[in-house]
C-alpha cells in the first residue's frame, strides 16, 4: 500500500533549559543560529539523557509533522540521519528522537544511522523574565544527508507526496547552490509524487534586515528550487528577505503586510510557475491566516485569497514548530484530495483551515503530549466544513471529539 506523506531529513531534538546561556552568546537574546558540530557543548550522552527526560524536549523537524500525519490517520514516514551509539544502536538524541515517532505509528524503515557524526540538537535558553533566549542548531548527522541513498526509498514507499525538510539547514543537502535539491525533488515529481519543500528562519535578526533590503545568501538556495515545488509556504518575514534575496530591493513591496504578501505570491506565480504544465500552490503564513495563490495546470493563477483562521484560541504553550503543524495539515488535505489539487480546483479555504486547526492543536498541547489532540482526519474535516470559529481550547477539543464520535461537530 502506498504511503501518503514521506518526510525526508532534519531529524532533530529540541532541548529547552534555563541551562543554555551560552545558546545567547551564540545567536543573541532570542535569536536563531545554525552552528557547526565542532562547536556543539560537549555534554555527555547520559547529560544529555537527563535533558530529554526533563519533560521540555521535544522531537523537531520531521517531529513536528510526521506524528501530527499518523494521528489524522495517514500513512506516513520519515526518511532521516540518526547518530549511533550504545542505546540500542543510536545515540541518545538519536534513541529519543525514533522513540517518539516510533510511539506515534511513524514508519522509520528509511532511517539511516551515520557511524561518525551525532543525531542534531537544538538547543533553546528558556529564561525567567519572559523574554526568549537563543535558539542554536546543529546538523550534525543532517549535514550527511545523502540524495541518492534515499532514491530507493522514495521508490519503495511511492509516496503521494513527499515532503523535504529543510532547504539552508544541510551542507550536502544544500551542495551545487541548491542545485542538487532542486533535480531530487524534479525526480521525485517524475515518480508520481506531490512535492513539497520548505526553507527555515535562517537570521535570527529578520527584521533589521528587511529594513536594511540586504540579501540572506542562504534564501538564493531557493532560486533553482522553487521552479520544481508543487507547494511552497513560508512566512511574512521570510517572504520580505526571500525576495531581497532573488529580486534585490523589492522585500517590502506593498509596504503592508497584506501587500507584501500578495505581491510575492503575484512573484512566485509569474517567475516560477508560468509554463509549468502542473498546479502549483504557494502561501504566506501570518499570525491570523494565510495569503494563498493557486496556479491551474494552464500556469495562470487561478485565485489568490486570504484565508483568516477560525481557530485562534488562547492556551497556547510552545509555538516552536508552529508552521511545521500547519504544514501537516494543509499536507494531510492535498494527500486526500491529490487528484483536485493536480487538476487545479483543490477547496483552498478547507486547504488552509486543515493547517490553521492543526498547527492551533500543535502549539495549545502540552510539551510532554505534542500529538495527544490530533482526531483523525474524518473529523478534523467535519469541523473544518462546519464552518463554527471558536473561542477557546476546550470548546474545540469538544467539537473534535464529537466529530470523531461520529456525530455531528458541535
Amino acid at each position: 500500500m502506498a504511503t501518503d506523506v514521506l518526510i525526508l531529513n532534519t531529524a532533530v531534538m529540541d532541548l529547552r533549559s534555563p541551562d543554555f546561556g551560552f545558546a545567547d552568546r551564540l545567536a543573541g537574546a532570542g535569536g536563531l543560529a545554525r552552528c557547526a558540530t565542532e562547536a556543539m557543548p560537549p555534554y555527555s550522552q547520559e547529560e544529555l539523557r537527563a535533558y530529554v527526560g526533563n519533560g521540555r524536549a521535544t522531537a523537531g523537524g520531521p517531529g513536528n509533522t510526521a506524528p501530527l500525519l499518523t494521528r489524522a490517520g495517514l500513512r506516513t514516514a520519515v526518511g532521516v540521519n540518526l547518530g549511533c551509539g550504545a542505546a540500542g544502536g543510536l545515540d541518545v538524541l538519536g534513541r529519543a528522537f525514533a522513540d517518539r515517532l516510533a510511539a506515534a505509528g511513524v514508519d522509520l524503515s528509511a532511517t539511516v544511522v551515520h557511524p561518525a557524526l551525532p543525531t542534531g540538537a537544538t538547543f533553546i535558553h528558556e529564561s525567567d523574565g519572559g523574554e526568549r533566549g537563543g535558539i542554536v542548531y546543529f546538523p550534525n548527522a543532517n549535514n550527511d544527508f545523502d540524495f541518492e541513498r534515499f532514491k530507493a526509498h522514495v521508490l519503495r514507499l511511492a509516496p503521494r507526496v513527499m515532503y523535504y525538510m529543510y532547504s539552508g539547514l544541510s551542507d550536502r543537502g544544500d551542495a551545487n547552490g541548491g542545485r542538487d535539491l532542486a533535480a531530487f525533488v524534479a525526480w521525485c515529481r517524475a515518480q508520481g509524487c506531490v512535492t513539497l519543500a520548505d526553507s527555515h528562519t535562517l537570521t535570527g535578526e529578520p527584521q533589521a534586515l528587511i529594513a536594511s533590503g540586504a540579501p540572506v545568501p542562504a534564501y538564493a538556495l531557493l532560486e533553482p528550487l522553487l521552479g520544481e515545488l508543487d507547494l511552497f509556504f513560508t512566512s511574512a518575514d521570510e517572504a520580505r528577505m526571500i525576495r531581497n534575496t532573488l529580486e534585490p530591493g523589492n522585500g517590502r513591496s506593498g509596504a503592508d503586510t497584506e501587500g507584501c504578501c500578495r505581491s510575492f505570491l503575484e512573484f512566485l506565480a509569474a517567475r516560477f510557475a508560468a509554463g509549468a504544465g502542473r498546479a502549483r500552490l504557494f502561501g504566506v503564513t501570518v499570525k491570523n491566516g494565510a495569503y494563498v495563490c493557486l496556479v491551474g495546470p494552464d500556469g495562470r493563477a487561478r485565485e489568490t485569497r486570504f484565508c483568516a483562521s477560525r481557530f485562534m484560541v488562547g492556551g497556547v504553550v510552545d509555538l516552536v514548530g508552529a508552521g511545521d503543524s500547519f504544514r501537516a495539515g494543509l499536507v494531510a488535505y492535498v494527500a486526500r484530495h491529490r487528484e483536485a489539487f493536480v487538476e487545479g480546483r483543490l477547496e483552498l479555504d478547507e486547504a488552509v483551515q486543515a493547517g490553521n486547526l492543526m498547527a492551533t492543536l500543535y502549539v495549545t498541547a502540552p510539551l510532554a503530549d505534542r500529538y495527544g489532540a490530533v482526531p483523525p482526519f474524518e473529523a478534523l474535516l467535519a469541523v473544518v466544513r462546519g464552518g463554527r470559529s471558536f473561542a477557546t481550547v476546550e470548546a474545540l477539543k469538544a467539537a473534535l471529539a464529537g466529530a470523531a464520535a461520529g456525530g455531528a461537530a458541535p
